[in-house]
């Protein structure tokens, strides 16, 4: 069995331990907590396919998923439309935001990029707070789950948390595809080495552009369910302080691998929840992980560990003996 092989076999292995760790995960701990988690993780797993496969940093991802929030809550609420409807509503905003937002960025690299992105996503978060249907600081409460299909009742916490989980596992699996696709191959390409890319034809800009709307609607993928679980749209959701969370979930996770955004997203979500009592300790104590993890392993969580639970540990070269010397 070749190296790869074994990596693709071990990374299947674990993908189908952790489903279905998923699948009872809600018997034995709080279903709400579990499924926004799943959206966060989500959210960073489409991050990741930005900054991990493509190498961009983005400072405004915030954008799409609270835009794509607000508008699946003012479509359910409002309009009275179905909850499949207002998630594929806030998608396609989202995506038209991050098409718009790309074409704008993408002309730039590194901290201009970055920097280009949070202005951008600032003016949104603007736009979220002096618009009239968005509720300005209150935000948009009491959003109803509503019939998925017509017929499956989401205001059941179990029903619902199955539906937030396939959700997820969809992103995840899409993510998955594209990144091993030869449309993955390229952006990773471009992401090694851009001059090269462009010398053997391809036209990096498109690709760059074609990674970033689909991880704008995937982030909105994950903002439309959210405002779902938590019957909540507000200004947190496109606040710049997201847009730094879900780095620091990716970072903490691992930049670059399948799972670890997932990692992350539930060790910042899980920690935020356990010290929420603690007040502005959290923002401490996640800066003080940040650090750390700078620091001392910068491959995240699952970039440390991934060696010693997969085939990917390179096989030992033996010593060459003295009658080969």
């Amino acid at each position: 069995m070749t190296l790869g092989s074994a990596k693709r076999r071990d990374l299947l292995i674990w993908t189908v331990a952790l489903i279905g760790l998923a699948l009872v995960a809600p018997y034995f701990l709080y279903p709400v907590f579990l499924m926004r988690a799943l959206c966060l993780a989500l959210f960073a797993c489409a991050f990741n396919l930005l900054l991990g496969y493509v190498g961009l940093l983005s400072f405004g991802h915030a954008a799409f998923m609270g835009s794509a929030a607000y508008i699946t809550a003012y479509t359910v609420k409002a309009w009275g439309l179905p909850p499949e409807i207002g998630i594929l509503a806030g998608v396609a905003v989202a995506a038209v935001l991050g098409a718009a937002f790309g074409w704008l960025a993408i002309r730039r690299q590194g901290i201009y990029f970055a920097m280009i992105t949070l202005a951008l996503a600032q003016m949104v978060a603007f736009f979220a707070l002096e618009a009239p249907f968005t509720g300005g600081e209150d935000g948009i409460q009491a959003v109803p789950r509503g019939h998925f299909l017509g017929f499956i009742d989401l205001d059941n916490t179990f029903t619902m948390y199955y539906f937030v989980l396939a959700i997820f596992l969809l992103g995840f699996a899409i993510i998955q595809r594209t990144v091993n696709s030869p449309f993955g191959q390229v952006i990773k390409a471009i992401r090694e080495n851009e001059p090269r890319a462009i010398s053997l034809g391809y036209r990096a800009e498109r690709y760059k552009l074609q990674a970033f709307v689909l991880s704008a609607a995937l982030a909105g993928l994950a903002g439309s369910t959210k405002a779902l679980v938590l019957h909540l749209a507000s200004l947190t959701d496109v606040d710049w302080t997201t847009s730094g969370s879900v780095v620091l979930m990716t970072l903490v996770g691992g930049v670059g691998t399948f799972l670890g955004p997932v990692v992350g997203a539930f060790v910042i979500t899980t920690m935020e929840n356990y010290l929420a009592q603690t007040g502005s300790w959290v923002t401490i104590i996640e800066g003080v992980i940040f650090v750390v993890c700078v620091l001392t392993f910068r491959r995240g969580i699952v970039g440390v560990l991934a060696p010693y639970l997969t085939s990917e540990r390179e096989p030992e070269v033996a010593e060459p003996s003295a009658e080969t010397s």
